[in-house]
């Protein structure tokens, strides 16, 4: 009995259309070139293909820590004078351990006032010792919160990087957690060999903030030391800088200033390049309402006294406070243009919350790219024909329906990826020639299992039915489990692993649908078309 297959065929052929139109769009002519054009425009390239700098950096979020518990004791000082509780300082008593702030000099008779308020208002996020009969307490940032912290601030410097990395242009960046480090981050950037700029592109996020100056310039650390006794106290820290902006000269030069920042890159709400009335460049920016009314109240409370631009832990620029200033202000000094340019996107897309260090950094040619493509390409079209070839012989007629369901399974895993967005990488052939292996594979069980029935003196159209029926468990719990492997490859791997386990999750998934549907119709066909006791060529 024949079968009316018009609509499983016109559902094949809906998918190769539809899967056609993800590899190449409409393009703008069918000649090579053309098409060539309109595939790359679809499918992407990873950076080992294209070419493009490929750098490793880590996160410093110690400076992180530092900079939450530098909050918390600015909030301390201001509750205890805002609850008339005396105290003669708080501070962080080991700058290896950024976690810990310390109270000390309070009164017996006040312990256990200040006790209470640290314990409703601190305890949620620190560790609270101290009080009752002693008159110092200390405050300890809890794991959980640390880590947490930890954690934000390793994803804030992914969101700012990313931003900047976008006013370069790039299609397909990665910038992601690198799994294999703690607190680090890969960034690829394909199509982009110009390593030095996109180091300064990202070497200029790191943290801006303005401090109050204590002393300096002074012209070495020595110097700096002996100026507040020869002991550095507990909130005040020693910063360097060089270059005009900061010393009116290239020589380096030592500051004393607050540990406690006025203001930070985060406070900052937007910034623009410019020049002063001198011809100076300079970046003009505007800060948030709540770091403009405390920018107020400090600058209108130090007017005549001096303050400090530090970028990237050093001084920038050293300006003296002439009067008020709530909520803008501009920084200027001998800037290059492109500097002020730099400056102003770091202040508009906010500041990195901790430094970075590079553990590595490199470019991949396009040379090596488009070699990696020829020879990639060159390995998948030898391994289809060599797989087509081996079915042809091997399985006579039937082989035409395997080598079919081969090139629709190539499409529908083009297509996948031109739809998603997925970046093709050289794992990722490596991927696409193993889905190829995969249904061969497919196509071997069910073919073999065909054989087993017509031997068994089953009909042509009973073989079939029972060669499908039977080898469709085996290869769905092979296709699930491999997809499985994949999936956990995608989770824990980095950028190339993820490549490959991408197109081998869109090939196995394809492969299901074209070695057991589409094979399947092809029989059917062949069998419409045979006459009666008329066996397959397999």
């Amino acid at each position: 009995m024949k079968k009316n297959l018009n609509s499983k065929i016109a559902a094949i052929v809906a998918v190769l259309v539809i899967f056609i139109y993800g590899i190449f769009g409409v393009p703008s002519g069918l000649s090579g070139k053309a098409l060539e054009e309109a595939m790359t425009k679809h499918i992407h390239l990873g950076l080992d293909l294209r070419g493009g700098a490929h750098l490793i950096l880590q996160v410093v979020v110690s400076e992180a820590v530092s900079a939450e518990t530098d909050n918390t004791v600015a909030r301390i000082q201001q509750d205890l004078k805002a609850a008339n509780l005396s105290f003669s300082q708080v501070y962080k008593p080991d700058p290896a351990k950024p976690e810990s702030v310390r109270i000390e000099g309070t009164t017996a008779a006040q312990a256990s006032a200040i006790r209470t308020l640290l314990d409703n208002k601190y305890s949620g996020e620190y560790d609270v010792t101290g009080g009752g009969g002693d008159t110092s307490f200390a405050l300890t940032m809890k794991p959980l919160v640390e880590s947490a912290l930890e954690e934000k601030t390793v994803q804030q410097a992914i969101e700012t990087i990313r931003d900047r990395v976008d006013t370069l242009g790039v299609s397909e960046p990665v910038i992601q957690e690198y799994g294999l480090g703690k607190d680090e981050i890969l960034v690829e950037l394909p199509g982009i060999s110009d390593l030095d700029r996109v180091k300064s592109i990202i070497q200029s996020t790191a943290r801006l903030e303005i401090h109050a100056v204590v002393g300096g310039p002074y012209p070495d650390e020595q110097a700096a030391l002996a100026s507040v006794g020869g002991a550095l106290p507990p909130d005040e820290q020693m910063v360097h800088g060089s270059g005009a902006l900061a010393t009116g000269s290239d020589a380096d030069s030592v500051y004393v200033l607050q540990r406690v920042s006025i203001v930070a890159g985060s406070d900052f709400r937007s910034a623009d390049p410019g020049t002063d009335q001198n011809g100076l460049r300079n970046v003009r920016f505007t800060l948030t309402n709540e770091a403009g009314d405390k920018f107020y109240d400090y600058t209108s409370a130090n007017v005549g006294r001096s303050m400090a631009v530090v970028l990237g832990g050093r001084v920038r620029e050293v300006a003296t406070i002439k009067s008020a200033i709530r909520d803008s202000g501009e920084i200027s000094g001998s800037f290059s243009s492109d500097e002020v340019e730099i400056l102003s996107k770091m202040l508009r897309t906010g500041a990195l919350p901790a430094s970075l260090n590079y553990l590595e950094d490199r470019t991949v040619g396009a040379s090596l790219g488009a070699d990696s493509i020829r020879e990639g390409v060159t390995a998948a079209i030898v391994g289809v024909l060599v797989v087509m070839a081996f079915m042809l012989v091997y399985y006579k007629s039937s082989g035409i329906n395997a080598d079919l369901a081969l090139l629709l399974n190539l499409i529908i895993l083009l297509g996948f990826m031109g739809f998603s967005g997925a970046t093709l990488t050289l794992p990722g052939i490596a991927g696409v020639i193993l889905t190829i292996g995969m249904g061969v594979d497919s196509n071997v069980l069910i073919f073999e299992r065909i054989r087993e029935e017509i031997r068994a003196g089953k009909a042509a159209s009973a073989a079939v039915d029972q060669g499908f029926a039977h080898a469709w468990t085996t290869i769905f719990d092979t296709h699930v489990t491999t997809i499985v492997s994949a999936g956990i490859l995608f989770l824990f791997g980095t950028g190339p692993v993820k490549g490959f386990a991408v197109t081998l999750t869109f090939g196995l998934a394809a492969n299901l649908f074209t070695a057991v549907y589409v094979s399947r119709v092809i029989f059917e066909a062949h069998l419409n078309r045979m006459k009666t006791g008329e066996m397959v060529s397999i």
